[in-house]
């Protein structure tokens, strides 16, 4: 018996647009059949556009839609509790952009509220799901690079070092804006998933725009409070030193690269694509001792199909996931229980730059 299509409404039209409804309808076992915009004739417009049957501007109506299963929540994070709240309250499944939240208390109570339900929540960190990354986590997991004794992270980008590009949402902390919560996020679950749990932090954030143009207002210029540039010192549970650098606004920067450091020798993942943030990836290796070489990473890992933007593959791959999570019932990793302690992990990075030192990073239940 072939399995049914899973009736998927998307939420948000930016990265929405962009990726949620182009994998969506790419996937075999996915059908969008509601889009979501707070105005109506934009949604209906693109709902057009991209064959979808219902547009919405309601949330409420849009979830009282009786063939619906699932919902794709990609709206700025100021609004996520709210709306992924009223998803989970309707029974339907829940996948949710990052940053989850602005605060991991509000993740807590998705995650608590999809337990209650027996729904599947889960959280779209695509970065598991990219081959030199899964080819990264099984080399670690053989050992070979012996006991480690340093990993060093730098992500430097280039997409908000223009200070014309527009204020939005964005540019404000307390509307989840930020290097911290756009890719920061992300860092700290793939330290968890590679590394193991962090025992202690400490963070600087700092903004090195203070002001952007608001296109709504005329060119207007308008305050940012949002970090820009985040740099965070780490102690994992085993002891093992991190030191991680992140930031949107370096003209050249050098792009991802993760490096692991050990006894045995050493692993260096990375890519210096600065238009893309999942194409490019490359690994290399070197016992103690010798020179890097490249890694190949093995056809079993590679993507079946590649798209011109590299992100549509690997969320794919979390929409898979995703489906195969409710065929069997039981939710794995990355679940909402990861983006709890992502979003927990941020939230301390914040207060370590309010207190201006190291805090401890508590054991979660």
């Amino acid at each position: 018996m072939t399995p049914s299509s899973l009736k998927v409404a998307v939420l948000g039209t930016g990265f929405g647009q962009k990726i949620h409804i182009p994998a969506l309808q790419h996937h075999h076992r996915t059908e969008v059949i509601a889009l979501w915009n707070n105005d109506l004739a934009k949604a209906q417009e693109i709902a057009a556009a991209h064959q979808i049957p219902h547009a919405f501007s309601s949330l409420q109506d849009l979830l009282a839609l009786p063939e619906l299963d699932a919902v794709t929540v990609a709206t700025p994070p100021f609004l996520h509790r709210a709306m992924a709240s009223q998803v989970l309250e309707a029974g339907k499944h829940l996948l949710l952009e990052k940053p989850m939240n602005l605060n991991a208390q509000d993740t807590r109570y998705l995650y608590d509220l999809a337990q209650r339900k027996g729904l599947v929540a889960i959280a779209d960190f695509e970065f598991r799901f990219v081959p030199a990354w899964q080819r990264l986590a099984e080399l670690l997991q053989e050992g070979i690079v012996g006991k480690i004794r340093l990993i060093k992270i730098d992500w430097l980008v280039v997409s908000r070092a223009d200070p014309s590009r527009p204020w939005n949402w964005y540019a404000r902390q307390d509307q989840g804006g930020g290097a911290l919560g756009a890719i920061g996020s992300h860092a700290f679950d793939y330290i968890a998933w590679l590394f193991g749990p962090i025992k202690r932090l400490c963070g600087h954030l700092s903004c090195a725009i203070p002001q952007r143009p608001d296109p709504t207002e005329g060119g207007k210029l308008k305050p940012v409070d949002a970090d820009d540039t985040c740099l965070v010192m780490m102690e994992l549970q085993d002891g093992t030193p991190v030191q991680m650098s992140l930031s949107s606004v370096t003209y050249q920067g050098r792009g991802h690269w993760v490096e692991v450091y050990g006894d045995k020798g050493t692993l260096v993942l990375g890519s210096d694509n600065q238009k893309d943030y999942v194409h490019g990836f490359r690994l290399w290796y070197a016992p103690a001792g010798e020179s890097l070489t490249e890694q190949e990473i093995p056809q079993r890992l590679a993507f079946p199909q590649v798209f011109p933007d590299g992100r549509l593959a690997p969320v794919l791959r979390v929409i898979d996931h995703w489906v195969q999570c409710i065929d069997q019932g039981k939710v794995t990793a990355p679940s909402l229980k990861e983006g709890v302690y992502s979003q927990f992990l941020m939230d301390l990075t914040h207060e370590s730059h309010a207190r201006q030192g190291w805090v401890e990073v508590p054991e979660q239940s």
